[in-house]
């Protein structure tokens, strides 16, 4: 099976990809960003570190009723990295949270994330 194909059932217009990748991109762009006024810098970090090309962010992020296709392969890698930060994020939470029960911090927040971790637990496992 050719990695750029589409799984059967799974086909899309391009104007969905598109939509898809602006969401993405802006999420992504969202938990690089280090604050307000940060975007910029979190688009030319996510271009360094996931090979995804900043002007391309920015045109998803700006100018999307614009663009008429994604490349597939550029769409395929917006979603891994987007995957690859949400897990980065994950194992952040879970780091925090070990820290906070050796501390014995906040009985609440602990538990609250620990019913967060289990409830990726439980949606990895479907």
């Amino acid at each position: 099976m050719d990695k750029f194909a589409l799984p059967k059932g799974k086909e899309m217009s391009d104007a969905a990809y598109i939509a898809d990748a602006a969401v993405l991109s802006k999420e992504l762009t969202r938990m690089k960003a280090r604050g307000p006024g940060d975007t910029e810098n979190a688009m030319r970090l996510i271009e360094r570190e996931y090979g995804i090309d900043y002007g391309f962010l920015w045109s998803l992020r700006y100018r999307v009723d614009r663009l008429k296709f994604i490349s597939h392969s550029v769409y395929l890698r917006i979603q891994a990295a987007y995957r690859a930060e949400c897990e980065r994020q994950v194992r952040k939470l879970q780091h925090e949270l070990e820290i906070n029960k050796a501390m014995g911090a906040g009985a609440d927040a602990v538990a609250s994330a620990e019913a967060f971790l289990n409830e990726m637990d439980a949606e990895d496992l479907k």
